[in-house]
């Protein structure tokens, strides 16, 4: 008989995902699945199915590394309008399998694996793409993924100020008044945006709320939102007048409506600056457009379950 899959709650992942592990460990993903064959990834574009009658959606986001040997799948659920302020729009669970025999090893929160892999990547690719100049952090929307990239970026990049804004202005003062430093909460997205060195879109957006004729010329932005191929968080000015960075072409152009809807061409995939294989223009006005990828989430979670071992 095989053992029982263990329960790692949200707790747990928590404590095992600190960013200073976390962050390696993802630059190597990235460059793994930039490096094609070589790099041993196999991750199929997610499936998603949707779910008008509730405006939701379950998505399905297998992967697995023969470098690293980590058979890993995300089971999520988001929903465009939620039900209730108990019950978070994002929700997942990873399921980590032994790959030799296919035996399911755990089951573990997956929503503190998302929000923590998303913002150490978006901080990946600021520290790969940022100006020289970085005083003002701009985070547009409230949500979850506002609190982890608010983290990480504080944690790991000296700002001077920051600023949040969002649709919800009670959101936004709760986010605010959640952290000890001092953030400014901004009236309108604009207000945000203008003079910021650094902007985070991590909004439900369908629509653009981030527009080109806003942003500092150098700027950095990281756009987390809009990963179905019909919602947008930024304009076409934006995004055909930016360098375009992407976490996965394949993905990107399929599944990313800010890229799908303006046209914009790709210049380089994250990985592939991680390698040093394409330059990071730092000079320039950048977009990383992340979309979220598999292999963060399994290899998240093999140092989730190696810190849960370590325990036992």
């Amino acid at each position: 008989m095989n053992d029982p899959p263990v329960l790692i709650g949200a707790d747990v992942v928590k404590k095992a995902l600190q960013f200073e592990k976390l962050v390696p460990v993802l630059e190597k993903a990235l460059a793994d699945v930039s490096s094609g064959k070589e790099g041993g990834v196999v991750q199929p574009l997610r499936t998603m199915m949707s779910l008008e009658k509730y405006s939701g959606f379950l998505g399905i986001m297998p992967a697995y590394s023969s470098t690293d040997d980590i058979l890993a799948t995300k089971l999520l659920t988001f929903y465009q309008q939620k039900t209730s302020s108990t019950i978070p729009s994002h929700q997942a669970t990873v399921l980590l399998f032994d790959p030799s025999n296919g035996c399911l090893k755990a089951i573990m929160d997956g929503k503190v694996i998302t929000d923590k892999r998303t913002a150490a990547v978006s901080a990946i690719a600021t520290k790969f793409l940022k100006p020289t100049n970085l005083e003002v952090l701009c985070i547009l929307g409230s949500g979850a993924q506002a609190y982890s990239h608010y983290e990480i970026f504080t944690e790991m990049f000296p700002f001077k100020e920051v600023r949040v804004w969002s649709r919800n202005r009670k959101s936004a003062e709760a986010f605010a008044d959640s952290f000890p430093g001092d953030i400014q909460v901004c009236s309108s997205a604009k207000e945000a945006v203008v003079g910021a060195d650094v902007i985070v879109t991590v909004t439900m957006a369908t629509e653009p709320v981030l527009f080109g004729e806003w942003v500092k010329p150098g700027a950095h932005i990281n756009a987390v939102g809009a990963c179905r191929p019909e919602w947008r968080e930024m304009d076409d000015d934006l995004m055909k007048n930016t360098y375009l960075y992407v976490d996965s072409r394949e993905a990107a152009l399929k599944e990313s409506g800010d890229i799908v809807l303006s046209g914009a061409k790709i210049f380089a995939e994250l990985g592939e600056v991680v390698k040093g294989t394409k330059p990071a223009l730092c000079e320039r006005t950048t977009v990383f457009k992340s979309l979220g990828m598999a292999i963060e989430d399994a290899v998240s979670a093999k140092l989730v379950f190696d810190y849960w071992q370590a325990q036992h």
